[in-house]
């Protein structure tokens, strides 16, 4: 038994491509492009399924940029406001969450899982992968275990102050940037170390940006939900 469930698993993922005749894209990439697929692919691993982060993590809030102007790119790259991210992903998330909430803080998403094809039109506008995605490797945010985030105060129920806005491109939002602000310099520590702490890797570039290590064990998808 433990033989078939392995070589299921190693079927759903590492042959995913050749099993389910998925074609690769110019780049020589494996992309999920249809809801069958994905089916497939929890099926055989529930730990593969997208989790609504709305639903599945008590008081969460968001500002997804991406569906308005209000971003780097100054184009509406999404139709819907929905935010997922792998389960494995969710529950880590959801564990910050709480840690956070004892210390009067909570989370507020930017972004989340991102289908694969505005990893592609980002690329075209910042082709710079210190700040967007190579479209050529794909995204942690493709394979639904990368998010941008920042904390809000329980108290005002306002974000709290971080050393930049989202999605800004300036050595102010380095990780070996020092504020002049104590306070924003702790904002930016506390989210780090207890995004870390549940076992989150975070960006050098980009205060805002989390993800798993292991994200080459989640398919790139090109999926809406």
């Amino acid at each position: 038994m433990r033989i078939f469930l392995a070589a299921t698993l190693l079927w759903a993922i590492s042959g995913a491509a050749s099993a389910q005749k998925i074609p690769v894209n110019k780049y020589g990439l494996a992309v999920l492009g249809n809801r069958q697929q994905y089916d497939q692919l929890v099926k055989a691993d529930s730990n593969q399924r997208l989790v609504n982060l709305e639903q599945y993590i008590p008081g969460i809030r968001k500002d997804v940029r991406y569906a308005t102007t209000n971003n780097f790119t100054k184009q509406r790259l999404y139709t819907k406001t929905d935010i997922y991210l792998r389960l494995p992903a969710a529950k880590a998330l959801r564990a910050v969450q709480a840690a956070l909430h004892k210390k009067g803080y909570g989370l507020l998403i930017f972004d989340a899982y991102r289908p694969y094809h505005v990893t592609e039109a980002m690329f075209k506008i910042v082709p710079n992968d210190l700040y967007a995605a190579d479209p050529r490797k794909g995204s942690g945010h493709n394979r639904g275990v990368a998010v941008d985030l920042s904390m809000i105060s329980l108290k005002t129920n306002k974000p709290v102050a971080m050393p930049t806005d989202f999605d800004d491109f300036t050595t102010k939002a380095h990780e070996n940037y020092n504020p002049s602000d104590p306070a924003v310099a702790a904002n930016r520590k506390l989210l780090r170390d207890t995004m870390i702490q549940f076992g989150f890797k975070g960006s050098s570039t980009e205060w805002w940006h989390y993800y798993l290590p292991d994200y080459k064990k989640y398919p790139l998808m090109d999926i809406f939900f």
